[in-house]
């Protein structure tokens, strides 16, 4: 029955990282579009309080409560880095730089991850798990530099490299909280500090929400109810089940999916060079969360990856 429970609950990490990833690669497109109305801050503003607000109602029809204090560390720093600054800056940095290139600079955040979470929350970094992020890293270069038109701005780079900082440093906060509070409450309460970091920005979102078109405004409000609350929540309850360098891996299938998006719903078609590092990446998360084989797996702490055990 234990072994019945743990299966269960690893296949609905599993599945609640990929709504993850989905909505997160959707947001590209969505960013694209209600960025031609909407400066970066105001941008991240709206899409936090709508993000707050789905949030909020959801937390107040659950009653779970305020996070326990010792949870509020990482929710304070998550929430300034992840939810705030790193959604200021990637905005930014999107207006200066394409989508390729951006793409790009922004993966350095799982290797980050891996680093960070080693190094601060002891996380494991087995052979595999290294194997596939150099695999997905290699595909993100290749998804980057295909789509890339050549042009650059070295503000650009510098904003998406401190997107990816922020991304990483946002992971590694957010993990220990999840061992004090739920995932609803860690994503409430970090995206509502967000939207306090953002309110410098209040002055720039109304005037601009004055004279955007409707449908850059739907889309900040998907920004706001999917990739940020769904999706940060489903992230949540994955990383409380599994290491933050494994989750950071997951985030590699991005660039593929973005591909695929943009195909489908702006009409760029890939090059062969665009598909070949989409699969790159695919196969290099697959091969992350893949498992050695010949030996049983032992559970060896409480939100710490299983590892094999020797066949003596």
């Amino acid at each position: 029955m234990m072994n019945a429970n743990r299966s269960r609950e690893q296949l609905l990490a599993a599945g609640a990282a990929c709504v993850s990833v989905v909505l997160w690669a959707s947001a590209f497109v969505a960013i694209r579009s209600a960025g031609q109305a909407y400066s970066p801050g105001a941008l991240a503003l709206g899409r936090l309080l709508a993000g707050a607000v789905t949030l909020a109602v959801i937390w107040a029809i659950r009653r779970e409560g305020l996070p326990p204090r010792g949870a509020w560390p990482g929710i304070l720093v998550s929430g300034v880095l992840w939810f705030g600054l790193y959604m200021v800056v990637l905005n930014w940095g999107e207006q200066q730089v394409d989508a390729g290139t951006a793409a790009l600079v922004v993966n350095v955040g799982p290797l980050l991850i891996a680093l960070l979470g080693a190094r601060l929350l002891g996380d494991p970094m087995p052979p595999r798990l290294l194997a596939g992020m150099a695999v997905s890293f290699a595909g993100a270069v290749t998804v980057g530099l295909s789509m890339s038109g050549g042009g650059g701005s070295v503000l650009g780079v510098a904003l998406c490299l401190l997107a990816a900082v922020a991304y990483a440093g946002g992971v590694v906060a957010q993990k220990p909280a999840l061992g004090r509070a739920s995932a609803l409450q860690v994503t409430t309460f970090g995206c509502l500090v967000g939207a306090v970091g953002c309110l410098p920005f209040a002055g720039q979102l109304a005037h601009q929400s004055a004279h955007a078109p409707l449908s850059a405004t739907l889309s900040m409000a998907y920004l706001g109810v999917f990739p940020t609350a769904l999706a940060f929540t489903t992230w949540a309850y994955a990383l409380a089940r599994t290491t933050a360098s494994r989750m950071g891996a997951t985030t590699y299938a991005v660039p593929a999916l973005v591909v695929l998006m943009s195909w489908l719903v702006l009409g760029e078609v890939p090059g062969v060079l665009t598909l070949a590092g989409g699969v790159l990446c695919l196969a290099g998360v697959a091969v992350s969360r893949s498992r050695a084989r010949g030996g049983r797996t032992v559970r060896v702490a409480a939100g710490e990856e299983p590892r094999p055990e020797k066949v003596t």
